[in-house]
C-alpha cells in the first residue's frame, strides 16, 4: 500500500493553551486508523483541522502528495460524519444523501443513481423515500455515512460515530458500519474514546494524550508492547507497582523481597528505580514465602463469567488486579501472586521525585 494522508508537525493552541503539539501521522490508502484518546486529549480538534473547519498554527496536511493545508473544507474532498449526524429531519433519506451532490452541481439522474449506489453500500437499498424520523438511530448513522460517501471523497473522517446510540444498538451498528467501510475500502480516520471501538475498527490505533501522539500501532502491538506508561495503563486493565532493577535481568517489586524475571529489565542499569506495569492476566496465584510471590489480602472479587477479577491489597499498601478462573477465594482471604512466565510485565523509568537532581 502507498501513503495517502500525510500529516506533519500539526500544532494548535487556543487562548495560549496548546491543544495539539507536533502531530505527525501517515495513513495508507484504504487503511482505517482509529484515533483513541480521553476527553480533552485533542482528538476532535485534530479531526476538524484535517477537515478544514479549524486552521492549524503550524504544520501541513497532504493527500496523495497534494498540499491541502490552505484549502477550505469544500476544496479538500474529505467526507465527514459528525457526532450528531447533522441530518435534515424534513428531508427524505435520499434527499439527505443527495445534499452534498447538489452542492457540487450533480443533480438529476446522475444524483439519483449515485444515491442508490451509496445506500446499497451501507445496506439501506430502498430506503431513499423514507423520512429520517421513520428509521432507527443505527440506520440514521448509516445515512450520515452514505451522505459523506456520495461525493466520492478521498478520505473519510468519523467523529465518535456511535456515541449517540444505546449499548445494544451500538454493538449492532458497529458491526454494520465496519462491514460498510470494508466494502467501500476508503481511507478512514475515526475518532473515539472507546478502546473496544478503536480496536475493532482500526487497522492501526493512534493514542493521543495531552496533544501528543503517544503511539501508533496495530491493536495487538499497542496492547502487548506499549511505548509508554500512559499507553500501558490507558489501553486495557493494568496495575502499577514500584520496583528496582537488580542483577540478572530481574526486578525487585514493592521492596518486599519479591524478585521477578522480566526481559525488559535489561534496558535499565542495576539499581534503577522503575514502575512495573502488569496486567491481570499476567499474574497467577502462587505460593506464600516464594521469592517470586507478592503477598496480600483479597479486597474485592468481581465475577466476569469465564473468569473473575480479584483486587488484592498488598502488604506494601498497593493494590493489584489478578485474573483467575474457577477460584473460590473471597474478600479477606490471604493470597500470593506471582508473574506468569509467558506474560512478563512492562517496565518504565520511575518519575523523578520533586526536588531531585536532574
Amino acid at each position: 500500500m502507498s501513503t495517502l494522508l500525510t500529516v506533519r508537525n500539526i500544532r494548535k493552541s487556543f487562548a495560549g493553551t496548546p491543544v495539539l503539539v507536533g502531530i505527525d501521522l501517515e495513513v495508507e490508502a484504504g487503511e482505517t486508523v482509529a484515533l483513541l484518546g480521553s476527553s480533552g486529549s485533542g482528538k476532535t480538534t485534530f479531526l476538524r483541522l484535517l477537515a478544514g473547519f479549524e486552521s492549524a498554527d503550524a504544520g501541513s496536511v497532504m493527500v496523495a502528495g497534494d498540499e491541502v493545508t490552505p484549502l477550505p473544507p469544500a476544496k479538500r474532498n474529505f467526507g465527514m460524519v459528525f457526532q450528531h449526524y447533522a441530518l435534515f429531519p424534513h428531508l427524505t433519506v435520499g434527499d439527505n444523501v443527495a445534499f452534498g451532490l447538489n452542492a457540487r452541481g450533480i443533480r438529476g439522474e446522475s444524483a439519483r443513481a449515485r444515491v442508490e449506489e451509496v445506500l446499497a453500500l451501507v445496506d439501506l437499498a430502498g430506503y431513499g423515500e423514507r423520512r429520517v424520523g421513520e428509521i432507527s438511530g443505527g440506520q440514521q448513522q448509516r445515512v450520515a455515512l452514505a451522505r459523506a460517501l456520495a461525493p466520492e471523497p478521498r478520505v473519510l473522517l468519523l467523529d465518535e460515530p456511535l456515541s449517540n446510540l444505546d449499548p445494544a444498538l451500538r454493538e449492532r451498528t458497529r458491526r454494520e458500519l465496519k462491514a460498510a467501510l470494508r466494502r467501500v475500502g476508503i481511507t478512514t480516520l475515526l475518532v473515539t474514546h472507546e478502546q473496544e471501538e478503536a480496536f475493532d475498527f482500526g487497522d492501526r490505533v493512534a493514542v493521543l494524550h495531552d496533544g501528543h501522539l503517544e503511539q501508533v500501532a496495530t491493536p495487538e502491538d499497542l496492547y502487548r508492547s506499549p511505548a509508554s506508561r500512559y499507553v500501558a495503563t490507558f489501553v486495557g486493565r493494568a496495575s502499577v507497582l514500584s520496583g528496582k532493577i537488580v542483577d540478572g535481568g530481574r526486578v525487585a517489586v514493592e521492596d518486599r523481597g519479591c524478585r521477578w524475571s522480566v526481559p525488559e529489565a535489561a534496558r535499565f542499569a542495576p539499581g534503577a528505580s522503575v514502575e512495573v506495569v502488569v496486567r491481570p492476566e499476567q499474574l497467577a496465584l502462587g505460593s506464600e514465602d516464594d521469592q517470586e510471590s507478592l503477598e496480600g489480602t483479597v479486597a474485592e472479587k468481581r465475577f466476569g463469567g469465564a473468569f473473575s477479577l480479584l483486587l488484592v491489597k498488598l502488604e506494601s499498601g498497593s493494590e493489584v488486579e489478578v485474573m483467575v478462573e474457577d477460584d473460590d477465594h473471597g474478600s479477606g482471604d490471604r493470597v500470593a501472586l506471582t508473574l506468569r512466565r509467558k506474560g512478563g510485565a512492562h517496565l518504565f523509568a520511575a518519575p523523578m521525585s520533586p526536588g531531585a537532581a536532574e
